[in-house]
């Protein structure tokens, strides 16, 4: 292996746990967030500040915008179905009475569609032992929220707004891979920032008459999910899209409900079951087997 090989390997390994711990800490800081304002509400005043800081830093550093329309619309679509879909769904979701459980549960399928569709429509091949992993580390996942799943808080409602997330994840993912390679992250994540804000907005507006009840927590879990969450792990995970396998890269979704689970420990004294406990073995050696080189 050269140094540039080894640095580069080096630096993914970096992005990749910078995203699973800022994913994982996104549930609780939503969590949180939703305690003074309903979903599409909380979007929609997470995305009016992430373009008010997005704006100073493209006049510092003048990224390349679209070319022409075509890519235009690339980065809108894919923008739509990784922000507007994705988090209005899984919040809706929770909103409707799914528990966080059954939620996270549900989204960590995530990985696995995306690696059957990146194989039958990419021309992404992965090894039996690479399959293997997918496999238990949904089963870890499992494990790791059964205490907190409540199939008695699932309704039609919240199981389609979760669809509706997983759905929009998966596709945006293997979208953003395929038709937005050359985009500027910079200008691309303005351009969704708005595009979605657009959405989000008068969805708050009609559906939850955009009640807020202002407060510093809620303050702080918009800036912590738009600057690390939305701006930096985003940008992180279409970095490591653009370099590495996508069924690698998304299998990363799997250790995201243990970072909630070990903070939950540290911040809440919720202490994790034994379950947990071996879950969160399963799923660390289903990522691996996923991660492995072939």
């Amino acid at each position: 292996m050269t140094s540039a090989t080894h640095a580069d390997s080096r630096t993914d390994a970096l992005l990749a746990w910078f995203f699973v711990l800022v994913w994982g800490s996104g549930y609780l800081a939503s969590k949180v967030g939703m305690q003074y304002a309903p979903p599409f509400t909380f979007l929609a005043l997470r995305y009016v500040f992430g373009v008010l800081c997005l704006i100073p830093w493209l006049l510092v550093s003048r990224p390349v915008w679209p070319a022409n329309r075509r890519e235009f619309f690339h980065v809108c679509v894919a923008g739509l179905l990784m922000h507007a879909f994705t988090l209005g769904g899984s919040h809706y979701a929770q909103y409707l009475g799914m528990s966080a459980g059954i939620t996270a549960l549900l989204l960590a399928t995530q990985p696995l569609f995306t690696a059957v569709f990146a194989h039958r429509m990419m021309g992404e091949r992965l090894a039996l032992m690479q399959w293997v992993g997918v496999a238990l580390g949904l089963a870890g996942v499992a494990l790791v929220v059964w205490h907190k799943v409540d199939v008695k808080a699932v309704t039609a409602a919240s199981l389609l707004a979760a669809a509706v997330s997983l759905a929009a994840m998966t596709t945006g993912t293997l979208y953003q891979r395929a038709f937005c390679r050359a985009a500027d992250l910079r200008s691309s994540s303005f351009i969704q920032f708005v595009l979605s804000l657009c959405v989000l907005a008068p969805a708050a507006w009609a559906v939850e008459g955009f009640t807020v009840r202002w407060s510093w927590q809620m303050a702080a879990a918009i800036v912590f999910l738009v600057i690390f969450a939305s701006i930096l792990a985003v940008n992180a995970l279409h970095l490591l899209m653009r370099r590495g396998h996508a069924a690698k890269v998304t299998s990363l979704m799997f250790l995201t409900p243990i970072v909630a689970v070990f903070l939950e420990w540290a911040m809440f004294a919720v202490v994790p079951t034994r379950l947990s406990i071996a879950g969160i073995a399963v799923t660390c050696v289903g990522v691996a087997l996923v991660s492995r080189r072939t």
